[in-house]
């Protein structure tokens, strides 16, 4: 099945199979979309290898096991299998780069009158921003 995948605000669409609760993806779609290939030395992108334990169970019938793979990676996972979405967030040293720079992501978002407004476009400006949410 089609199964789109958000890592961190990029939308993928990527192959992947529904078992319970766990989504497995090829090992195509990991590579293809996420950049990160199975080599012998372990979990590979570019020079960058993490090593999988043996009794990991990144690797199930020849897939890759989403939640396990954030894990290995430090990655936060929010998943809903059953709605065939999940979102990969930075992993810890981006987050903590994040936290240091004191520099929020840019993001547009509409007014009360539905004019959008950027966060980049008060560059320089003092910004107060209020958030909310229901749950």
């Amino acid at each position: 099945m089609t199964f789109t995948l958000l890592d961190e605000t990029r939308p993928l669409t990527v192959d992947a199979r529904i078992d319970g609760d766990r989504v497995r993806l090829t090992r195509v779609a990991v590579r293809d979309a996420l950049g990160w290939e199975l080599k012998p030395q372990g979990l590979c992108r570019g020079e960058r290898c993490v090593v999988v334990p043996s009794d990991a169970g990144l690797v199930r019938d020849g897939d890759v096991d989403l939640a396990t793979l954030a894990t290995l990676l430090g990655r936060p996972l929010a998943l809903d299998a059953a709605e065939g979405a999940a979102c990969l967030g930075a992993d810890a040293d981006e987050r903590a780069h994040r936290l240091r720079s004191l520099d929020a992501p840019d993001f547009t978002l509409p007014d009360v009158n539905g004019r959008p407004h950027t966060l980049s476009g008060f560059r320089g400006k003092k910004v107060l921003l209020v958030a909310w949410a229901s749950w």
